[in-house]
């Protein structure tokens, strides 16, 4: 299942994102996407976890949560 997680911090790296996902399942992808000409973080991501339970229970726990200073958003990417 694919997620998309939104309001990061600009500082929040793709190791913080996999580490904070993985402790709720297996991840087997996690993309944060960047400006192209400055390669600074958008403030959004893409974690992908196989696991449609996992993802879900993911999505339960960290939905809303604050993560360096930002509340995050987590939901099923479209």
């Amino acid at each position: 299942m694919k997620l998309l997680v939104r309001n990061l911090a600009r500082t929040t790296t793709e190791q913080d994102i996999r580490k904070l996902f993985s402790e709720h399942g297996t991840v087997t992808e996690c993309t944060l996407v960047l400006d192209q000409e400055t390669g600074i973080s958008k403030g959004f991501a893409f974690v992908e976890m196989p696991d449609v339970s996992e993802a879900k229970a993911a999505i339960a726990a960290l939905n809303q949560t604050s993560v360096a200073k930002s509340k995050i958003r987590v939901k099923t990417a479209q």
